[in-house]
């Protein structure tokens, strides 16, 4: 959910705020280790949320922190290329991020569909606006879910096999935003139970897709569980003003307690 294209969302809190302006699985490791790794995606996988950002990876905000990062830092595989890029979708991974995969790629990783899915626009109703409005805004993005995300991922999936066709590929979650039933600032319970739910649901689609292509599903939700927004040690950023672009993503601790243990786990 990258940046989620967190320019909108910038923009109307600001507006808001009157501011004028938004055993096997050790070999399966060594083997992918012996090839490259590849990993595309938005930023879940670049990092926004993380800190210490690489200074050539520009916009895309790309964190040494990062689950890809830290993963072949242990690993050291034969090559590693860091394609992924807050903001991204399903087109511009196919379009700036497939570059880098060729038959001696052996592992990719992957993020991607919560911004094809307008996260940004749902956080921005959600956030701003009233109950219903949250609840209305989210059931346009599970209609979006239901009848053109599959396609836009079956287009990405294909294109790596095309370009990469022995690697293993790892296709990871979105985590559930918030732990329920707590005391805590911000949205209402209805809301955030609805975000918990919406994110389950792009999981699931995301799941059956990465299945029918033979891609491995990493779930990084049940490492997140007691991490979430409202919990006293929380791996997401909730809404941050002082740097409104790390809301809603994982901090250094979500990826290397969360979304590094279920990358490792799978590759």
């Amino acid at each position: 959910m990258s940046r989620f294209r967190l320019t909108g969302l910038v923009t109307s809190l600001l507006l808001a705020a009157g501011l004028g302006l938004g055993g096997a699985a050790t070999a399966q490791a060594s083997t992918a280790a012996t090839g490259g790794y590849v990993a595309l995606g938005d930023s879940y996988s670049s990092g926004v949320g993380a800190g210490s950002y690489i200074s050539s990876s520009g916009s895309c905000d790309r964190s040494t922190n990062a689950y890809p990062y830290l993963w072949n830092a242990a690993h050291s595989p034969s090559s590693f290329a860091f394609n992924a890029c807050s903001g991204a979708t399903t087109d511009d991974v196919i379009a700036n991020q497939l570059g880098s995969l060729s038959s001696s790629t052996s592992l990719v990783s992957i993020t991607i569909g919560g911004n094809d899915a307008g996260f940004s626009d749902v956080m921005t109703t959600c956030v701003l606006q009233s109950d219903s409005a949250c609840l209305s805004r989210i059931n346009t993005a599970k209609a979006y879910v239901d009848s053109t995300l599959p396609g836009k991922l079956d287009n990405v999936y294909n294109a790596i096999s095309a370009k990469a066709p022995g690697a293993r590929v790892v296709v990871l979650s979105y985590p559930r935003f918030y732990l329920l039933g707590q005391t805590c600032l911000g949205l209402s319970d209805t809301k955030r139970s609805a975000i918990n739910g919406a994110a389950d649901y792009m999981d699931a689609a995301i799941q059956t897709r990465a299945a029918a292509h033979g891609f491995v599903f990493g779930d990084v939700r049940s490492a997140f569980s007691t991490h979430e927004i409202c919990s006293g040690d929380s791996w997401l950023h909730s809404l941050n003003w002082l740097d409104i672009t790390e809301s809603y993503h994982p901090t250094a601790a979500g990826h290397s307690g969360g979304y590094l243990p279920a990358f490792t786990n799978n590759a």
